[in-house]
Parts: C-alpha cells; structure tokens; sequence
C-alpha cells in the first residue's frame, strides 16, 4: 500500500498561530496566572468566587500579548526573510498581506488593553499596555542598533505576573504596585536573561547576519555571554533570600529557590569552560526546567494573607 504524504503546506490557522506568536505567548498566559494566584488568600477561592475575573484578566492579557507579537512581525519582515528559522513566517513568506497582520495586531491589542479596563480593573489595563508600548515602540526598534535592547526586551516579560497581581489586589484594596508585585517582576526579568543569552548564542550568526545588535555578537568563544549570564543568574540566586527578609516566602522557597539558581550558575561556569554549542543548549534547557520549578516551589512556600 502506497504512503499518504501529508500536507506539509502551512495553513491559515497555523498562519496565525504564528504571527501571534501562541505558543511563546504561553509563557505569558501562565505567569498572569500565577501573579493571580499568589495575590489571591487562598488558591481554592479563585475557582470557587473569582473564576470569571480571572477569565477576564487572562484573556486580556493573552489578547494584548497577541497583538503586540503580530506588531513585532510586521516590523521586522527584513530581517525575519534573512534568518532560516524565521524566513517562513507569513510575513516574510508573502502567504499574508501586512495591512491584515496590522489590523490583527491593532484588534487584538485594543480589545485586551480595553477588556482589562472593563472587565478587570485600570490598573491591570496600564500594565498591559507598557508592556505592550515597551515591546513594540522601543525594544523592536532597538534590536537593530544597541545591545542593550535585551534589558528593555525583559521589561514586557516580567509585566504579566503584576497583571495578574493587579487584578486582585486593586479588587480588594490593595495596589499594583505591592513589594510582593515587584518581587515577581524581579525573578520574571532575571530569569529572562540567562535563558535569552543562550539561544541569543546559539543563533548569534542568523543575527548577525539579520542586522541584529545582540550581547552574542562576535562571541565565538562564549565567554563573554556566560559571564552576562553568570551575573544575572548571581542576581537571581540571591532574589530567594530576599523574600525570608522581607517575609514573602518561607524556607521553601528559599532553600529550593538558592539550590535551582547554583545549580544554573554551575551550568553557566561549565558553558564558560567548554564554550561549546552543547554547553549552551544544556544552559537553555535548564532555563526551561528552571521557571516551573521556580514557581511551583514559590507557590508552596508563598505566605498568603
């Protein structure tokens, strides 16, 4: 019996899982949650009372976060074409008309930005929109002429977890802007540096070659990325402490917290030594491990109330 090929052609729906940016987008839907969660007294009242603010909160976020990757896209269509792992983008690849990416972007960045003021609170609504003014208006511009757009690219990732916060404290009286909302935004923004310095050195030549101004650039030997990586991961390790100083967290996560943060440290000391695209991968992988375990051990040890 002949083999059915299958269709490997891409269609509309993957199209646009793509210029939304879906699965990466995941990462935001998750740390709205977990912002949620822990600003919540108990995690078995949000089912049970909050469950349709916490619709509301995630699906504008997740709306807003959606619009502002088909923003990116549209804005880097010549670079994207330059890069093997970006050249079939719907952009890039001409199977979809910038003016539809635009008027996506555009409606789905003003229905999540408007939902989260409507349905959610102002508070979460400003929040999502600079994230949303950071990512599109001043680090995408910034890729292609400072380094330094890496620091401004981790401001949006850090932000959903405040959105979550925001959510429920401005309900019950509380701010946006709480110690305990700064230190999730804290452990979000160091986190990203390490994981985006290893795939950043992984892919440095298709940057390179993009136009891209990127830490990696030139750094052949990987030492240079390692020690930035080193030094963020130095940061993060020592955020663990914190939260028994200023009473957001039990032993829990300060011991499970400082032993996952050495242990990446170790992965960047082995990336220096070897300076090797192994090394890297096995670096960017444990950033991957890193964050759910990080916020699982964060959830257990967190002090509510």
């Amino acid at each position: 019996m002949a083999r059915v090929k299958k269709d490997k052609t891409p269609n509309l729906r993957g199209d646009l899982a793509t210029l939304t940016k879906v699965r990466l987008n995941t990462f935001v839907v998750i740390t709205t949650l977990f912002g949620y969660l822990l600003a919540s007294r108990s995690f078995y009242s949000v089912w049970l009372h909050d469950g349709w603010l916490l619709f509301h909160t995630i699906l504008g976020t997740a709306c807003t976060a959606f619009g502002s990757a088909a923003f990116n896209q549209l804005m880097e269509i010549e670079e994207d074409a330059r890069m093997k792992r970006t050249a079939d983008r719907p952009l890039p690849a001409r199977r979809m008309m910038p003016v539809n990416a635009f008027g996506i972007g555009w409606g789905l960045s003003a229905f999540g930005i408007i939902h989260l003021a409507l349905k959610v609170n102002p508070a979460a609504s400003y929040l999502a929109a600079i994230a949303l003014g950071v990512y599109v208006f001043l680090y995408t511009p910034l890729k292609r002429r400072s380094s330094t757009n890496t620091l401004l690219g981790a401001v949006p990732g850090a932000i959903p977890p405040m959105i979550g916060w925001a959510a429920v404290a401005y309900s019950a009286g509380g701010s946006w802007a709480d110690g305990e909302s700064w230190y999730l935004f804290a452990l979000l923004f160091l986190w990203q540096m390490p994981h985006f310095v290893a795939i950043s050195w992984l892919c440095r030549e298709e940057y390179e070659e993009a136009g891209y101004c990127m830490w990696t650039n030139g750094d052949s030997s990987g030492k240079k990325t390692s020690n930035i990586a080193a030094g963020f991961t130095v940061l993060l390790t020592l955020l663990a402490p914190l939260a028994l100083i200023f009473n957001y967290a039990n032993l829990v996560w300060v011991i499970g917290g400082t032993l996952a943060g050495l242990l990446m440290l170790w992965l960047c000391w082995k990336f220096r030594i070897e300076g090797d695209r192994g090394a890297a991968r096995k670096l960017f992988f444990y950033t991957l491990i890193y964050l759910p375990l990080a916020l699982g051990l964060l959830a257990i040890g967190w002090r509510h109330g």
